[in-house]
């Protein structure tokens, strides 16, 4: 089966998709009026240092001022043998008021601002330049022995030559590229570095010196690795810049990418638009009849799998690893997908056979095998759940498209009507203790009021004539079930 990059360009608006045989395993959101800054690199100003947390935040420009813990500081490292050394307290590396070139790790979440490291990287097509570290890496992903050997070989020679003074790591789409073409690679990264550190010198606090690519872009450098077979576009204009920069940068995509000029969206095809409602719901289907629920919360996501409606052929054992087997790849998916970090508790169905549970782990881990973000999974806890961490560096697919219900305000349940009702009767009591009024006035939603007319009518009653004074309703549509006012006449 193919491996397609489906890239859909809207009025403000940028959504890509990454189908693999016919499935869609990753999405990627950017709105003009929500851009991401992961990779960008600010000049900011310190705004305060932290010396209890060993951090500061900084003001780069955003809504929110960033984090910049001292770990991630330019100053951190080993010591002359190798040992590990601990960071000098913050307070002497920085001060209030000081100016510092940061580079973005993460977005902003929540009420979180961005966080920041002040070891800003830049990638490329097959390199990431290092300019404050003389490491030369190659990627994790990259297996074989020999290769690596030579990738190293390679880049510690042409760092010799191009660029004594800095470091790099060869990433994943590296693997068999020419010396000729990593040497071009280098020289790229050697000149957009000096220009950026061009930029930074004149820029002002909080300017932004240099951005990362558009979406539309950046898949090229990110996604596409060997195993894409066409990059598929469904604006003409958009489609020739991208070809256009293919060309230059990253020549051996520029005949993989081209013009969707279909009748349907194109995120009709392989049904990339219900896959992405479907990512937004807390229920996912398995094929068995089985299902999971994802919750997502500030501190973790938590999965729970359940048998559903599936009940099995042959006895309850076999039953459970099968819908365990079958939702441990769902759920390699659904993180991908959702692009869901941070910490991760799985709680599979409870297996007391042990090669079934080392089954069901084999299967999770080869599913996150090809998930691009770094991730690491812990054996079955005691209580029988597994739990795991993904690098979260962009807002997940829910907190991209989605806003915390006015209702409940992301509780995901309000009060009951009843539980409203006894609340305006405490909150009247409340009322004629503080004032002087001839009467009371309750504004609430229509259901609160019709059963206060109704079914409370007899309490209603009863505290008008304890209090002495009468009690007046009003329905207000625009009211949610869980608000009221109580107004003293």
């Amino acid at each position: 089966m193919s491996t397609e990059i489906l890239v859909n360009i809207g009025p403000q608006e940028t959504r890509v998709a990454l189908v693999d045989g016919g499935i869609v395993q990753e999405a990627y959101v950017q709105r003009a009026s929500r851009q991401g800054v992961v990779g960008n690199i600010y000049k900011g100003r310190v705004n305060r240092v932290l010396p209890g947390m060993q951090a500061a935040f900084v003001e780069i420009g955003l809504a929110r001022t960033a984090f910049l813990h001292v770990g991630d500081m330019v100053q951190s490292g080993s010591g002359e043998n190798g040992e590990s050394r601990a960071p000098p307290p913050v307070n002497q590396l920085l001060h209030e008021g000081q100016d510092v070139l940061v580079q973005v790790l993460k977005d902003p979440l929540g009420t979180k601002g961005a966080r920041l490291t002040t070891l800003p990287s830049v990638p490329s097509r097959y390199l990431v330049l290092l300019p404050f570290d003389r490491h030369v890496g190659v990627s994790a992903r990259i297996e074989d022995e020999t290769e690596r050997e030579r990738l190293k070989s390679v880049m510690t020679d042409l760092l010799a030559e191009l660029a004594p003074d800095y470091g790099v790591i060869v990433r994943t789409v590296g693997e068999g590229a020419s010396p000729e073409a990593l040497a071009q690679d280098m020289q790229f990264l050697v000149k957009l570095w000096r220009s950026i550190s061009e930029q930074a010198r004149s820029a002002r606090s909080g300017e932004l010196v240099h951005g990362d690519l558009p979406l539309s872009m950046r898949i090229l450098r990110d996604l596409l690795g060997t195993d894409v077979d066409r990059v598929r576009i469904d604006s003409f204009e958009e489609c020739g810049r991208v070809r256009a920069f293919a060309e230059r940068f990253v020549p051996d995509a520029a005949s993989l990418v081209e013009h969707y000029d279909g009748a349907a969206p194109i995120f009709d095809l392989y049904g990339v638009e219900d896959d992405l409602n479907r990512a937004l719901d807390r229920r996912v289907e398995l094929k068995s009849g089985g299902h999971l629920v994802v919750d997502q919360t500030e501190a973790m996501t938590t999965i729970d799998v359940n048998t559903g409606a599936f009940t099995g052929h042959r006895n309850l054992d076999e039953t459970i690893l099968k819908t365990n087997l079958e939702a441990a790849q769902a759920i390699a998916r659904q993180l991908r997908l959702r692009n869901l970090g941070g910490i991760i508790i799985i709680d599979f169905i409870d297996m007391k056979n042990e090669d079934h549970r080392v089954q069901v782990m084999r299967a999770l881990e080869k599913g996150l095998a090809r998930d691009p973000a770094r991730n690491q999974v812990c054996p079955v806890s005691p209580l029988g759940l597994v739990e795991m961490t993904r690098k979260r560096t962009r807002e997940s697919l829910g907190h991209i498209l989605c806003e915390p219900c006015p209702a409940c305000e992301g509780r995901g349940y309000v009060k009951t009507v009843e539980t409203v009702c006894h609340e305006v009767f405490r909150e009247i009591q409340r009322s004629a203790r503080q004032f002087e009024a001839k009467a009371f006035l309750v504004i609430a939603a229509p259901k609160i009021v019709t059963r206060l007319m109704e079914e409370q009518t007899v309490g209603l009653a009863e505290l008008e004539a304890s209090l002495g004074r009468p009690i007046r309703l009003q329905a207000e549509s625009l009211y949610l079930q869980d608000n009221f006012d109580v107004v003293p006449l």
